[in-house]
C-alpha cells in the first residue's frame, strides 16, 4: 500500500531540524510526516525495539517507520543486520526491501549528516555563499560518503571561509542546508538510498 504518512526516528536534534526543511521538498502534497529525536545513537539503539513495538499495536497499512541513523564507526553491513533484527523482534515480518509487508524503512547516514552536505555543495553555497565553490573538485572531497570525520571536515571548510569562528552550529547549518538541499541533486550516495526509499513508498 502506498504510504500517506512517515514517522521518522532519528538520533539527534540537527537531524530532525534537516529533515523539517527537506521533507516539504521530498514528500508528495498528500503526505504526513511525524519526527522524533533520540540524545544520540546509543539511545536510539537502546530504545528501538520498545519503540517499534508501541507502534506494531497501532501501525495504519498506509504508515511507515523510517529509522535513521549515523554510521560513524560503525560496520554498514552489521550495522543494517542489527536494524533489521530489531525490527523482526519487534513483529515486523516485512523490514528489507521487497518484502510485501514492508513497514520499517532502515537508512544509514554514511558516515554522518554532513557527508549529505557535501553531497549538495550548491545548497551549502547558497546558504553560505563565501566557501568556494571548488571544494567538491578536491580529492578529498569528491565521494561525499568517503569522507573520513565528516563533520569536523565540514567544520573546517565553512571556518575557512570565516563561518562559524566560534565552532560549527550542528543545528543552524542542519537549518539553513535542509532548507535549501536539492533531493534530486544530492551525490551521497547514502542519500539517494534514503531518498529513493521513501519515493518507493510513496509510488
Amino acid at each position: 500500500m502506498t504510504a500517506l504518512h512517515f514517522i521518522f526516528l532519528v538520533e539527534e536534534e540537527s537531524m530532525e531540524v534537516f529533515l523539517e526543511g527537506l521533507l516539504p521538498r521530498l514528500l508528495p502534497e498528500n503526505c504526513t510526516h511525524w519526527i522524533q529525536g533520540f540524545s544520540g545513537k546509543r539511545n536510539l539503539l537502546k530504545k528501538l525495539e520498545s519503540r517499534l513495538q508501541g507502534f506494531r499495536r497501532w501501525l495504519p497499512p498506509d504508515n511507515r517507520v523510517v529509522v535513521l541513523i549515523d554510521q560513524d564507526n560503525d560496520d554498514c553491513h552489521d550495522l543494517k543486520r542489527r536494524l533489521n533484527e530489531v525490527a523482526a523482534r519487534a513483529g515486523f515480518r516485512g523490514s528489507r526491501p521487497g518484502d510485501p509487508d514492508r513497514k520499517i524503512l532502515n537508512r544509514i547516514v554514511i558516515e554522518e549528516l554532513e557527508a549529505w552536505y557535501f553531497g549538495d555543495w550548491e545548497a551549502v553555497r547558497a546558504a553560505y555563499p563565501r566557501v568556494p565553490e571548488r571544494v567538491p573538485r578536491k580529492a578529498r572531497y569528491r565521494d561525499p560518503d568517503a569522507i573520513r570525520h565528516t563533520w569536523e571536515a565540514f567544520e573546517a571548510v565553512l571556518q575557512q571561509s570565516g563561518y562559524f569562528r566560534d565552532g560549527l552550529s550542528k543545528i543552524e547549518a542542519a537549518r539553513q542546508i535542509g532548507a535549501r538541499l536539492d533531493p534530486q541533486r544530492c551525490r551521497s550516495r547514502s542519500f539517494c538510498a534514503f531518498r529513493d526509499a521513501i519515493r518507493a513508498a510513496v509510488a
